[in-house]
């Protein structure tokens, strides 16, 4: 008789300045997993398909991008998009009437891509993050915020995103 091997249900820390910041950041990349599993195996055609209501899996992808660059440079950093960050983004995050960009023609692999570029420089911003800058709230016009509350909705955000994109390929599945 085999047995089934035990499912490994832990954090795995990053590196970083401190124990805390470590153990938020492996959770960050927790998340960013699931992310990566939920799009496992995905046609390629899907990424531009729209679904009856809510937005083209290629329209998530590149939206957690650029959300996760903006709450990066705008909060965290206090800072403008560098030129080369800039580059990734062709289109702006909404359109005129509010609705998410439509982003169609690009490959899986390209938004992978952007996801992961922009995750190595929030990780390289966090790691190097003394404790007391990780909780120093960043004044800005309409609220008050922390480079640690910032890290919490991300990952909120992205698992928000992971459950729209698994609800795309069950309907496209179904549709098929």
């Amino acid at each position: 008789m085999t047995t089934k091997p035990v499912e490994q249900l832990v954090i795995t820390p990053e590196t970083a300045v401190t124990p805390e910041i470590a153990h938020l950041l492996g959770m960050a990349q927790e998340a960013r997993g699931r992310l990566l599993n939920a799009l496992d195996g995905v046609d390629e055609a899907l990424l531009d398909w729209q679904p009856p209501v809510g937005n083209a899996i290629g329209a998530l992808l590149y939206h957690l991008a650029i959300i996760e660059a903006d709450w990066l440079y705008a909060e965290v950093l206090e800072s403008d998009f560098p030129a080369d960050v800039l580059a990734l983004f062709p289109a702006d995050v909404r359109d005129a009437a509010g609705h998410l960009a439509v982003v169609t023609g690009e490959p899986l692999a390209a938004h992978l891509q952007r996801l992961a570029a922009i995750r190595a420089r929030l990780l390289a911003t966090y790691q190097a993050m003394s404790l007391a800058d990780f909780r120093r709230p960043r004044h800005l016009p309409h609220y008050d915020v922390t480079p640690a509350w910032v890290l919490h909705h991300l990952m909120q955000h992205e698992a928000e995103h992971r459950g729209q994109i698994l609800v795309n390929r069950e309907l496209w599945a179904q549709a098929a």
